[in-house]
């Protein structure tokens, strides 16, 4: 469980330097641009050009895509109810409706279910071809949409094939006839390590428990809808309407369960999408999944 440690220790450093003062007040944004400009995009390189998808995981490529548009509307549904500000109802589409799949999702599903069948595999699909996809694209449309208030098609489009993150998916997907260079592997991976400990590090340097006055009823809402509701659809709509069932299904489900994606959250306060809300939904939604997976692990175990 050292990634789980780590978690915790990088985003204890963020709210430690914040206190300690010993970092400029633009720390964050600084960070934030070097994970979206060169952590994130290395770390798509490395691992979407080595995808092999097929039939039988198109239960997992699809869970993030649903997820993130069932999220959409009802975050927008109850924000407009409730009057939320556009920004705040935007950081809890992007943080709210997508899970992160990779660096919490991979380690927890080693813990609880192993890896004899494959069942890693699973999980890296739907980080590649369903989390990081969803996010490089209807990610991207939201937070523009949603930072600006308003946004022509072409303006969204040019948003979107300029994302680093999405040219980094269409090079690599471009590129998968082809084996990269040891040298190219092994840079891509170094890179892409620096994408978690720097993310979480900014958002402990943007995390304040007293943002909770105010934001308690936004928090409730997407982390219930991020640790409990999501994955409950998703379990209706695969296992109990369409009648899918097995290890790949435990997985998908149980991937749908995890905390709150990092580099959405990062993509948020980048388009200072509430940036206070974003730091409270990863930074309390980490802990609190703790206790909510195993509760998904034994409600899966039926299936």
């Amino acid at each position: 469980m050292y990634n789980i440690g780590l978690l915790a220790l990088c985003l204890l450093l963020g709210v430690l330097l914040r206190y300690s003062k010993r970092v400029p007040d633009n720390a964050a944004s600084v960070l934030n641009a070097f994970i979206i400009h060169i952590s994130l995009p290395a770390l798509i390189l490395l691992h979407a050009h080595q995808l092999t998808p097929a039939m039988e995981l198109l239960f997992p490529v699809a869970m993030p895509w649903v997820m993130f548009v069932v999220g959409f509307f009802f975050f927008r549904l109850v924000g407009r109810f409730v009057q939320w500000t556009p920004q705040s109802i935007a950081a809890l589409i992007l943080t709210g409706s997508l899970a992160n799949t990779s660096f919490v999702g991979l380690p927890m599903i080693e813990a609880f279910y192993g890896n004899d069948n494959g069942e890693l595999a699973i999980g890296i699909l739907i980080d590649q071809l369903g989390t990081y996809l969803v996010l490089s694209t209807l990610g991207v449309v939201v937070a523009v949409v949603y930072s600006v208030g308003h946004a022509s098609l072409s303006g969204v489009v040019k948003k979107i094939l300029l994302f680093p993150p999405f040219i980094a998916l269409a090079i690599a997907l471009a590129l998968t006839p082809f084996e990269y260079p040891e040298g190219v592997e092994h840079t891509l991976e170094r890179l892409g390590t620096t994408l978690t400990p720097l993310a979480l590090v900014s958002v402990g340097l943007q995390l304040r428990l007293k943002d909770l006055h105010g934001r308690l009823g936004k928090l409730s809402v997407g982390l219930t809808y991020s640790l409990v509701l999501g994955p409950a659809i998703i379990l209706i709509l695969f296992a109990g309407l369409m009648g899918a069932g097995g290890r790949i299904i435990q997985v998908t489900i149980f991937e749908a369960a995890m905390t709150p994606q990092i580099s959405a959250a990062i993509v948020a306060m980048d388009h200072k999408l509430d940036p206070s809300l974003v730091a409270l939904m990863v930074g309390l939604g980490i802990p609190l999944s703790f206790l909510t997976l195993v509760a998904w692990s034994k409600i899966l175990a039926v299936l």
